[in-house]
């Protein structure tokens, strides 16, 4: 099973030889691990993985050549598994449609929630009250209600203001190289090279002409020619960002090829206290924000990317996030990162015609300051210009 998980990986386009291989093998007659699946993957992928963009097809081929190995365990819940099923998916008229009403404040919405599950007694399917599927009770899922706190399962409109569920998002592949070259192209603005650093790089010119003027080899050194630009990347995953991940690595591949000065982190939605590098381990390794903050000087420029859509509470209240329980909104965390990064824009995969049909949208827009622009290739040649000037629009 070893040898075609080492031949899997290499299929996958990662560098894995004799050496990591043996490397594996003594780790695991040391007993460094305990007989744990969970543990043997995070030894093979410190093992096997040299690149933080390589994690995601690590995944997939451990996952495939360990397949009846790994068992998912899920984090158990309060609510019964059978009222998570989604038995029916009811389609409403304009006229039904138009018939909910939003129960009103953030705190209105969320006792009434408290008060229905002390309440609740039994399974529920349909209606408008109780927490179930298919229904019009902004409690659940699969039904309608533009205030809605999912509770298990499939969303459909992408507006629910909580997710009671366990999530898994999977890391963006900076392999992805197809249509990535015009990415590169469009990106071209963002070019202010210089060579620093060790003198690690052969001048051939240099050495030539050393040596014809002292008649012995003299070889001349200097440092790797590099991109100056310093670049955060900020990268909203997960939820109604699914349809966009292949956009978003062709992107994220012709970022970490054009630049050595790029540090990437992920959020979901919007930017909160938290920020991660690995969506496997999301909620147990965190990444303060205001360390980032403190870490990374304001000669960085930042570039957010993500689709703005989520309910406003999200953006303007604490305890607002789809997730968890933040005790500051998330407008207060876009304002303390545009004041450090002045350099900053945002790009949305969504079409622009469609951003003044969300409020989010708005929301997020006014925060960059208007420096929101699609995700495309003329939309990424403006997002450059704004990045090379503070707070230019």
């Amino acid at each position: 099973m070893f040898l075609s998980f080492i031949e899997e990986l290499r299929g996958a386009g990662l560098k894995v030889g004799p050496k990591e291989h043996l490397a594996l093998l003594e780790a695991l007659d040391a007993g460094v691990i305990e007989p744990r699946v969970e543990e043997f993957y995070y030894l093979a992928r410190a093992t096997f993985v040299k690149d933080e963009g390589q994690i995601d097809r690590f995944d997939r081929v451990f996952g495939r050549v360990f397949k009846g190995v790994v068992e998912a365990q899920e984090e158990a819940a309060d609510i019964p598994e059978d009222w998570l099923r989604a038995v029916m998916e009811r389609m409403l008229n304009e006229e039904e449609r138009a018939a909910i009403k939003s129960l009103g404040s953030w705190d209105e919405i969320m006792e009434t929630l408290r008060k229905r599950l002390e309440e609740q007694k039994e399974r529920h399917q349909g209606g408008n009250k109780w927490i179930g599927t298919g229904g019009t009770s902004p409690f659940g899922h699969g039904g309608y209600n533009p205030e809605g706190v999912r509770i298990g399962g499939p969303g459909r409109h992408n507006r629910a203001i909580k997710v009671w569920e366990k999530r898994e998002f999977r890391n963006l592949d900076n392999s992805v190289e197809l249509g990535t070259r015009n990415i590169k192209l469009a990106l071209r603005r963002l070019r202010r090279f210089a060579r620093e650093g060790a003198a690690d790089e052969l001048d051939l010119d240099a050495t030539i002409a050393g040596t014809a003027r002292r008649g012995f080899l003299d070889v001349a050194m200097r440092p790797e020619r590099r991109n100056a630009i310093k670049l955060l990347l900020f990268l909203d995953i997960g939820g109604s960002m699914d349809p966009h991940i292949h956009l978003c690595e062709e992107l994220f591949s012709a970022l970490t090829a054009e630049f050595k000065h790029l540090e990437f982190f992920y959020f979901h939605n919007c930017v909160y206290e938290g920020l991660w590098k690995d969506n496997l381990r999301r909620h147990g390794e965190r990444i303060p924000t205001r360390d980032v903050l403190h870490r990374f000087g304001s000669d960085y420029k930042a570039l957010f990317v993500g689709d703005a859509r989520m309910s406003p509470y999200e953006i303007t209240i604490p305890g607002g996030s789809v997730e968890h329980d933040n005790p500051e909104p998330g407008a207060a965390w876009m304002q303390r990162l545009t004041a450090t990064y002045p350099c900053a824009a945002w790009l949305n995969p969504v079409p622009p015609m469609e951003w003044e049909y969300s409020m989010s949208t708005t929301l997020i827009g006014e925060l960059m300051g208007g420096r929101m622009y699609p995700l495309t290739l003329d939309g990424i040649d403006a997002a450059a210009r704004a990045l090379l000037r503070p707070n230019a629009r």
